[in-house]
């Protein structure tokens, strides 16, 4: 059951990323952020992939800015300490249902969160869910399933120039597809020029490590044309991974040494 969470899960995170970007605009965790939209999507019921039996409102924030405003008041962090740079799910349910709802449970548990806290929501200053119960979930930046989500989205379909021809150059800046065609832009090129990602040159030839937006760290070789991520191991898409075409950026923009070490003119 939570297997099958966990691929609806990431099919809704990835529709969001993919129909809805402005979700993640201003954040430089979009895959993070794509991932907690998506929980409150499918468990206020705003998709047709889960139903949940019961009515639940989810909301969320980061731990840190919610106990900067609570922490006075309330014991959600008697057991946990403040995690500065995690999600704190607060999940909202009638007050009759005696166990958490099983749509929840399946949920945070394929998303990977922690379940840190469960009381009556009018104790806890609740006011517009009062008679009502809500449980915590935690939830690190940097979880494995973003990863997961990344190779979901990376998995599109191949890279086409505008005449119908495909694009094999990784300098090829200009692919696109069918489904991104209105932006001018494949979604690897896309995501590319979007995610936060700090490179440097690690040799003179050409290799580069490129530290995503994730937190994982891979060596991309500009010459050979090759990353350790795995899109590049596994799929060896057109066009090269994000992370090369990152560095192809990179470098014909003067951010970091060519490949044979010169510095930018």
């Amino acid at each position: 059951m939570v297997e099958d969470s966990l691929d609806t899960l990431l099919d809704e995170a990835a529709h969001i990323a993919t129909d809805y970007p402005a979700v993640a605009t201003g954040v430089d965790d979009s895959l993070h952020e794509y991932l907690r939209y998506a929980v409150l999507r499918l468990l206020e019921d705003d998709t047709n992939r889960l139903s949940p039996t019961v009515d639940v409102t989810v909301g969320y924030g980061r731990d840190k800015a919610m106990a900067e405003s609570w922490r006075a008041t309330v014991s959600w962090w008697d057991e946990l300490p403040v995690q500065e740079d995690w999600t704190r799910f607060r999940v909202f349910y009638p007050d009759d249902v005696a166990q958490v709802p099983r749509a929840v449970s399946d949920v945070m548990s394929a998303l990977g969160a922690w379940r840190v806290w469960a009381g009556d929501a009018l104790n806890v200053g609740a006011y517009d869910h009062r008679s009502r119960r809500e449980v915590h979930y935690c939830w690190p930046l940097g979880h494995p399933v973003e990863d997961e989500l990344d190779e979901r989205l990376d998995q599109d379909t191949t890279p086409v120039v505008p005449d119908g021809g495909q694009m094999g150059d990784v300098r090829a800046r200009k692919a696109v597809t069918d489904q991104t065609r209105l932006t001018g832009l494949e979604a690897r090129t896309r995501r590319a020029l979007d995610e936060s990602m700090d490179v440097s040159l690690l040799a003179k030839g050409g290799r580069y490590e490129v530290r995503s937006q994730s937190g994982n760290v891979y060596d991309v070789d500009i010459v050979a044309t090759t990353c350790t991520c795995p899109d590049w191991q596994q799929r060896e898409p057109d066009g090269g991974c994000k992370h090369l075409r990152r560095v192809d950026y990179e470098i014909k923009h003067g951010r970091i040494p060519r490949p044979d070490g010169r510095l930018p003119e």
